[in-house]
């Protein structure tokens, strides 16, 4: 059986084109220590960057499956942007706060793999958790 590939990439390519063809401003949030990440540190706050990935903010704007990476203007000096799509930790409209934010859950197999042992007591031996979708403001 094939391994489903993440839902991360995927929900976040719909997304910015949704609040784009909707004439808002996409903004994600990254967290800027996961390994890969490639930010201008001087804007990271609390281990998090904001970013606008709007066309008109960005150059070069690639969202693939595994980073997304792209060209701005920081304080005027340009810098090249990296970081995996693991890394996003939510997508928003700068103008209206609609979005969502990611559950790890989201950046791996749709599943894991089936346990031989005992389900964790703080799950109760049922089902995993589901995701949870937030919208942000």
């Amino acid at each position: 059986m094939l391994k489903a590939p993440p839902k991360r990439p995927y929900l976040l390519r719909a997304m910015h084109q949704w609040i784009t063809d909707s004439g808002h401003t996409p903004h994600v949030i990254v967290d800027a220590e996961r390994s890969g990440s490639e930010v201008p540190r001087a804007y990271v706050q609390e281990g998090k960057i904001v970013l606008n990935l709007s066309y008109t903010a960005t150059q070069r704007l690639k969202i693939d499956n595994d980073v997304v990476e792209f060209d701005a203007r920081f304080a005027g000096v340009v810098h090249h942007v990296r970081f995996p799509v693991s890394a996003v930790m939510g997508v928003y409209a700068r103008e209206t706060g609609e979005g969502m934010m990611f559950a790890e859950q989201d950046a791996g197999p749709e599943s894991p793999p089936p346990s031989s042992g005992p389900a964790p007591a703080e799950e109760g031996g049922g089902a995993p958790k589901r995701p949870q979708l937030r919208v942000v403001k």
